[in-house]
């Protein structure tokens, strides 16, 4: 069903589909869900669209759970929503949930992940695995190399060369650059070194590269991880853009609203400004929450201090102000995923600076904030459920939101505990303050 209506509530969201490549699948026996979204706009008085993407869910039915947690956390502010009623006696919103599919960590707990490989399923997981990296000789060959040499010995005290040269081959074939800060998500790393990446799996302190999560094959979560950050953008720039720029020229009074959650944030951003060579969007959206983004900290910046003279990806985005009113980014130190997966990942083991307050050259918007000149920051600290935040159109804030953001596994932490009313009146006022 393309809507469906949220238990406990007046509300209704469409469920949207789209696939790896950023084309919008046409299997729903309903029809094309974005024909129908442009023929409510077109016909009923709608005056906000509120488009929502998620991050690390593989399904859609993980990702329908996620979204009718966050809606339901927004309809419960019924303070907020009268006062956008006072504000705008003729509001009406139509609510879009954006999937895309993130199987490779489609798990929200890394620690359920299954990496055990045995002779009987090494054809089935060549399989698995080529499809979510590469699907090529070359990559199926690596795969195979890769998975009987875990079957043989799961846990070495190094890698073979052969294992080693296996996974720098996939690394190839997934096509992921290795081009530093400022590159495009997916690319924006360093070098792949699968011996470092095997290493860290015995880490005591980082748990999600523990020897439960595959010992000889912990590298493949590296390289999965970084395939799904490039997927994100790809989906966003293509499919994603093409859907916001419909919407938007449906009627040129019409507000857009968009939200993101971990990779979900590369998505929305992607699908405002497009891809480089778009020249950003033909309507700027109203307002952007970007909520513990697994995005890089300098990708909104004009000059990266540890790469001078290279701008972050998305710094177009900023100086076009692709957004009319406010964007609004939480943190939280208790997000583990971020604060020790993502730089970890991007295969700086053993030169992450983790001094408070001095952001790395590897890092996270989810933990660090939005960093760098050229973007107009501040630093907010999340407050109760009815703090007058004061925002303004046009500017950045870095939302501290470690008193809310907190609870959650050990692997991953507080990486998904994000549908609190205090964080839902946040963003109600950035939807407020959007001119």
């Amino acid at each position: 069903m393309p809507l469906r209506d949220l238990p406990g509530t007046d509300l209704r969201y469409y469920l949207i589909a789209f696939d790896g490549d950023g084309d919008e699948r046409s299997d729903d026996p309903d029809g094309t869900i974005s024909d129908l979204i442009i023929n409510e706009i077109e016909t009923t008085p709608v005056t906000d669209v509120f488009i929502l993407s998620h991050g690390w869910r593989g399904d859609l039915p993980a990702a329908q759970e996620q979204y009718d947690k966050w809606i339901g956390a927004m309809a419960a502010m019924a303070s907020d929503r009268e006062r956008i009623r006072q504000q705008r006696p003729d509001f009406r919103s139509l609510i879009v949930g954006f999937h895309w599919p993130s199987e490779p960590f489609g798990e929200e707990d890394f620690e359920d992940v299954d990496f055990s490989v045995d002779t009987a399923t090494i054809d089935s997981q060549v399989d698995r695995w080529a499809e979510r990296l590469a699907d090529t000789p070359t990559a199926r060959q690596a795969l195979r190399t890769i998975f009987e040499a875990a079957a043989d010995d799961p846990i070495p005290q190094q890698l073979s060369q052969e294992v080693v040269d296996a996974y720098l081959a996939l690394d190839r074939e997934a096509g992921l650059g290795s081009d530093g800060a400022g590159a495009a998500p997916g690319s924006d790393r360093s070098g792949f070194d699968p011996e470092a990446a095997f290493q860290e799996s015995f880490d005591e302190d980082f748990g999600l590269f523990g020897i439960s999560l595959g010992g000889l094959l912990a590298p493949l979560k590296q390289l999965s991880f970084w395939k799904m950050k490039g997927r994100a953008r790809r989906v966003g720039e293509g499919g994603g853009h093409a859907f916001f720029e419909r919407i938007v020229n449906t009627r040129a009074d019409l507000r857009v609203h968009l939200m993101g959650h971990s990779f979900g944030c590369i998505v929305v951003t992607s699908m405002v400004a497009g891809p480089p060579d778009a020249g950003g969007p033909s309507r700027q959206a109203s307002s952007m929450a970007l909520v513990q983004g697994a995005v890089s900290h300098w990708a909104y910046c004009s000059d990266i201090p540890h790469e001078p003279g290279t701008a972050g990806y998305f710094q177009p985005f900023v100086a076009r102000r692709d957004v009319l009113g406010p964007v609004v980014a939480t943190t939280s130190g208790h997000d583990r995923a971020l604060a020790w997966w993502y730089p970890k990942a991007a295969g700086v083991a053993g030169q992450v600076d983790f001094v408070p307050g001095v952001p790395a050259k590897y890092g996270a918007v989810g933990v660090a904030g939005i960093q760098g000149p050229g973007v107009d920051v501040s630093t907010a600290k999340i407050g109760s459920a009815d703090e007058n935040y004061g925002f303004e159109p046009g500017k950045v804030y870095n939302l501290t939101s470690d008193t809310v953001i907190k609870e959650g596994s050990f692997f991953s932490g507080a990486h998904s505990d994000i549908a609190h009313p205090e964080l839902a009146h946040a963003v109600w006022e950035a939807i407020i303050a959007a001119p």
